[in-house]
C-alpha cells in the first residue's frame, strides 16, 4: 500500500509545516507500505519513522527541517561516544523505542535538514547536541539509497548500535551545497557515522563532507568500554568524496573496531584518504583495516597539519595531543591498541601535512602495519614513531619541505 503524505495534509508549498501530516502518514503506514512524498518541498520538525515501512522521496521532493528548534525535542542520544541529551533530528528511527527492522529510504528526493539555520539556535539555546539530517538507532535491515542529504546541523547520516545496513548511491552535502555554496557556520559536518555498527556496505556514493566524509566509531572512554557495542565488518567501496576528511577510524572507538575495508574510491581535496586514531585514555583495539585501491589529491591549503588531522595517510595514537611524549605510562584498560592496519596500492598527492604519518605510543607501540604499492607526496614527507613490524612494499615518498622518512622506535618486519 502507497500512502501519498498529500492525502494527509502535507503543503507541497513549503509554505505550512508539514510535521502532522507527515507523521501521521507515518503511523498509519501498515507493514511494507509506502508513505510517498511526491514532488514539493515539505516543512518539517522532527519525524519519526518504524519498522518494515518504505519512505520514498520523488524527484524533486524535498523534506526540509523547520526553522526552529522547538520542533525537534530533545531527547536521549549517543553524540561523540557518550548518551547525552540532543535535539531531535530531522529523520529518526529507534529512538525512545526497541528499534526498527526492515526500513527502506529512498527514491530521488532530498533530505534537507536546514543545518545552518539550525546550528545557530541550538548553539544559543544549549539544550542539548545538535541533531542530526538522519539518525537510526539498534536498528537492523535498513537499506538507505539513492537520496540526497544535506546540511545537517551536526553529523548528517548517524548510524547507532545498526546491524546489516545499505547505502548506495547516496549523495551528502555537509560543507557546500551542489552549486558549491558554503553552508554557514557548520562544523562537525561529518558525512556518515557509524557508530557501534555491524555488517555495514557503502557504495557508489558521493560524500562532500565539513568535517570526516565517513567514521566508524564505538563508544568512548569509559562508558565506551563498558558498553562493549564494538564496529565491525564495514565495507565501503567505489564511492567519491570532496572536501572534509577521507574515512576516519574513531578516535571514539573504546568497543574496538574490526574489519573494515575501503575500496576503489576517489578523494578529491579532502584532507586525507584514511586516518586511524585513538589517543590515552580510550582503550579498545583497532584491528584489520584495509585501504586499496585509493587515490588522493588535495590541493586545498584551509587545513594543515596539527593535532586534528596529520596527513594523506596516518595512523595517529596521539590524536587531540599537540606534543608527543616519549615518556612511557602504564598499560591499562585506557590504553589503546592499532594493529594490522594496511593501505595498498594507493596514490596520495596533498599539500595540506605529512603524505604519511603513523605513530603508536611508547607503552604500546603500533603492530603490523604494511604499506604496498604506495606513492606519496606531500607538505612534509613520512614519519614514523613506536611502531612494531611495519612492512614498506614499493613504497616511494616525496615531500616538499624536509626530509622524506623520518623514522623513531620503528622495527621492520
Amino acid at each position: 500500500m502507497r500512502l501519498n503524505i498529500l492525502d494527509f495534509g502535507a503543503d507541497k508549498s513549503g509554505k505550512t509545516l508539514s510535521t502532522a501530516a507527515v507523521q501521521s502518514a507515518i503511523d498509519k503506514c501498515p507493514e511494507n507500505g509506502c508513505v510517498y512524498v511526491p514532488e514539493g518541498v515539505y516543512i518539517c520538525g522532527a519525524l519519526f519513522l518504524k519498522s518494515n515501512i518504505t519512505l520514498f522521496l520523488e524527484k524533486d521532493a524535498v523534506i526540509k527541517g523547520s526553522s526552529s528548534a522547538c520542533d525537534f525535542p530533545v531527547k536521549t542520544y549517543r553524540w561523540e561516544g557518550r548518551e547525552t541529551e540532543c535535539y531531535s533530528s530531522l529523520i529518526n528511527a529507534g529512538i525512545d523505542t526497541d528499534g526498527a527492522s526492515g526500513l527502506i529510504i529512498e527514491g530521488a528526493g532530498t533530505i534537507d535538514a536546514n543545518g545552518a539555520e539550525l546550528f545557530r539556535q541550538e548553539m544559543e539555546e544549549r539544550k542539548g547536541a545538535r541533531g542530526r539530517a538522519v539518525c537510526i538507532r539498534n536498528s537492523s535491515d535498513i537499506r538507505i539509497s539513492g537520496v540526497t542529504i544535506r546540511q545537517s546541523p551536526a553529523w548528517c547520516l548517524h548510524l547507532i548500535n545498526c546491524r546489516n545496513v545499505e547505502i548506495d548511491n547516496v549523495k551528502i552535502h555537509t560543507k557546500y551545497d551542489e552549486q558549491g555554496n558554503r553552508y554557514a557556520g557548520i562544523f562537525n559536518g561529518d558525512g556518515i557515522d557509524c557508530d557501534s555498527c555491524k555488517n555495514v556496505y557503502i557504495t557508489n556514493s558521493f560524500i562532500a563532507s565539513q568535517d570526516d566524509c565517513i567514521a566508524i566509531k564505538s563508544g568512548k572512554d569509559a562508558e565506551g568500554r563498558n558498553a562493549a557495542m564494538g564496529s565491525e565488518n564495514i565495507h565501503i567501496s567505489d564511492c567519491r568524496f570532496e572536501s572534509g576528511f577521507g574515512v576516519a577510524i574513531g578516535s571514539e572507538m573504546s568497543g574496538g573496531v574490526k574489519n573494515v575495508t575501503v575500496r576503489n574510491c576517489i578523494f578529491n581535496n579532502t584532507f586525507s584518504i584514511g586516518s586511524v586514531k585513538t589517543c590515552r585514555g580510550r582503550g579498545g583495539v583497532i584491528e584489520d583495516i584495509l585501504f586499496e585501491n585509493v587515490e588522493l589529491c588535495n590541493i586545498d591549503t584551509e587545513h594543515t597539519d596539527c593535532k586534528w588531522f596529520r596527513g594523506g595517510i596516518y595512523i595517529d595514537s596521539y590524536y587531540s595531543n599537540d606534543e608527543i611524549s616519549k615518556e612511557k605510562q602504564p598499560v591499562s584498560e585506557e590504553t589503546p591498541l592499532i594493529k594490522n592496519i594496511t593501505f595498498r596500492n594507493a596514490k596520495v598527492d596533498t599539500c595540506g601535512g605529512n603524505a604519511i604519518y603513523i605513530s603508536g605510543l611508547p607503552e604500546m607501540h603500533c603492530e603490523n602495519i604494511t604499506l604496498e604499492n604506495i606513492s606519496a607526496t606531500g607538505k612534509y614527507g613520512m614519519k614514523a614513531y613506536f611502531t612494531d613490524n611495519l612492512n614498506m612494499k614499493n613504497v616511494k615518498v616525496s615531500a616538499h619541505e624536509g626530509e622524506n622518512y623520518v623514522f623513531e622506535e620503528v622495527t621492520h618486519s
